[in-house]
């Protein structure tokens, strides 16, 4: 099973609007200023955010235990029939 990009388009958003807030609060109880707080909390996230999706999506392009299903494996079986067994 692939993850598809706009999932990780959407974890990927949610992840920067985590970063960024928690960026700017450690920043600004550092520094106490909102100036600096702010410079930090835009350019750490923005960089790290996009090595996030990078990483995303190497996890969904080499994750173990899944693989690319073919055309022929992707077939439904027909209602009623019994369940694949696995192993």
């Amino acid at each position: 099973m692939r993850i598809p990009f706009s999932l990780s388009l959407a974890k990927t958003g949610t992840f920067a609007a985590v970063h960024f807030t928690v960026a700017f609060i450690v920043a600004y109880l550092l520094t106490g200023s909102l100036g600096v707080a702010s410079a930090i909390a835009l350019i750490e996230p923005a960089a790290n955010t996009v090595a996030y999706l990078l990483h995303e999506r190497a996890w969904a392009r080499f994750m173990p235990g899944f693989h690319r299903v073919s055309p022929s494996e992707a077939s439904v079986p027909p209602a009623g029939s019994p369940a694949p067994q696995v192993g």
